[in-house]
């Protein structure tokens, strides 16, 4: 079933502590509203509408910068009037199905999704609710009295519902009307509503604790992810090349619409492939004149960007340097150097080698150079 997504994340959240609300904070590399924003776009939701507060667009534009479908929307004083501002920002020829959910809520699966769809055969609405697992009090004059858990069920997000039947629950509810969910908004005005499994993983992030085991559970959703660049450059006549972002003096140039740092490109192509962005020619096309002659660690250090900005991590890289001359191990030192200074790595995690093909081939003929890379990163699963 297609279906489009609301993602409230217009709330304060004050209780969560350190100042900044809890949707912008961060969790496993990424904010918060990044984990359910990439989840909901990969299960299917189409559009993606997020609800913020005003003032919050840049943090809404930064979290969402590596994805595509999702259109902003400003929320309102209570829960009620966010969601009544997200309805009116999808269009009317949308999906019927709808799902709402909570943005500090950042372990949505698609596996949730579908449940939830899938209830809504035979249903108005439906929500995730999960039993009451511990024992209930109350508290009178005389202390603690035990009370009943029979029948009592923590409901979740998200909830799915048939759109047109959601939107006339909200037409209907009196504008001061302040819901604590969208359920109870489609029951009071008649519409059914049913459950399916709820799952622990769906904790809403609400005090400061609460972090603590979101982190761990991020820790647990990472990966590392490999990518694998080549690169070769020819020979001409010249007085230096630059490899690793260091000029060396020698007695040819590398042909090339840069600096023709071999090695570089092919760093660049590692970070680039482990992350999934294509390769180097794909950000920086040697069509474009403003990157004749440019240095390569601008691409090198796009690329790094990159990482960061999904929420990764470089782990280690890797340079096998393949040539006959000049000569490289005078210059390794030096190379390192560099390469931690342009992706801010410790040095232990950069090794820069060299090699030759033994005489045979276009580096053995002192035609040109080549340059293997890997590189390793830390990414999030999501």
């Amino acid at each position: 079933m297609r279906f489009s997504a609301i993602l409230v994340a217009a709330g304060s959240g004050q209780r969560a502590g350190q100042g900044l609300a809890k949707q912008w904070r961060a969790l496993g590399g990424l904010p918060v509203l990044a984990w359910s924003a990439r989840a909901l776009i990969e299960a299917g939701a189409d559009p993606l509408v997020v609800v913020i507060r005003s003032g919050d667009e840049a943090l809404a534009k930064a979290a969402l910068s590596d994805l595509s479908g999702w259109v902003l929307a400003h929320g309102g004083e209570n829960r009620s009037e966010s969601v009544r501002s997200g309805l009116a920002a999808l269009s009317q020829g949308g999906p019927e199905a709808v799902l709402i959910h909570d943005a500090a809520r950042p372990f949505v699966t698609t596996a949730h999704v579908q449940s939830l769809l899938d209830a809504l055969a035979s249903a108005d609405g439906a929500v995730p609710a999960l039993a009451v697992a511990d024992s209930l009090k109350t508290l009178g004059d005389k202390g603690l009295v035990a009370a009943s858990r029979d029948g009592l069920f923590q409901v979740q997000t998200p909830q799915a519902f048939h759109r047109q039947a959601l939107q006339a629950a909200y037409d209907a509810l009196p504008p001061d009307a302040a819901m604590t969910d969208d359920a109870g908004v489609m029951e009071r005005f008649g519409g059914r509503v049913v459950a399916v499994a709820g799952d622990i993983r769906l904790f809403k992030l609400t005090y400061p604790e609460d972090f603590a085991m979101a982190d761990a559970l991020a820790a647990g959703r990472r990966a590392v992810r490999t990518g694998l660049g080549y690169d070769a450059h020819r020979f001409e006549p010249g007085d230096r090349v630059w490899l690793c972002g260091v000029e060396i003096a020698h007695d040819q140039g590398l042909v090339g619409h840069s600096d023709a740092d071999v090695a570089l490109h092919a760093l660049t192509d590692a970070i680039l492939g482990a992350i999934g962005e294509g390769d180097i020619g794909d950000h920086f096309p040697p069509t474009d004149p403003q990157w004749r002659g440019a240095a390569s660690a601008v691409f090198l250090r796009h690329a790094a960007a990159l990482v960061m900005a999904k929420g990764g991590a470089l782990i280690n890289i890797d340079v096998t340097l393949i040539c006959e001359q000049p000569k490289i191990k005078p210059h390794r030192q030096a190379m390192r150097e560099k390469l931690a200074e342009i992706l801010a790595l410790p040095l232990d995690r950069i090794s820069v080698k060299a090699t030759t093909t033994e005489g045979m081939g276009f580096t053995g003929r002192r035609e040109g150079m080549a340059a293997q890379a890997v590189a390793n990163v830390d990414m999030p699963l999501i």
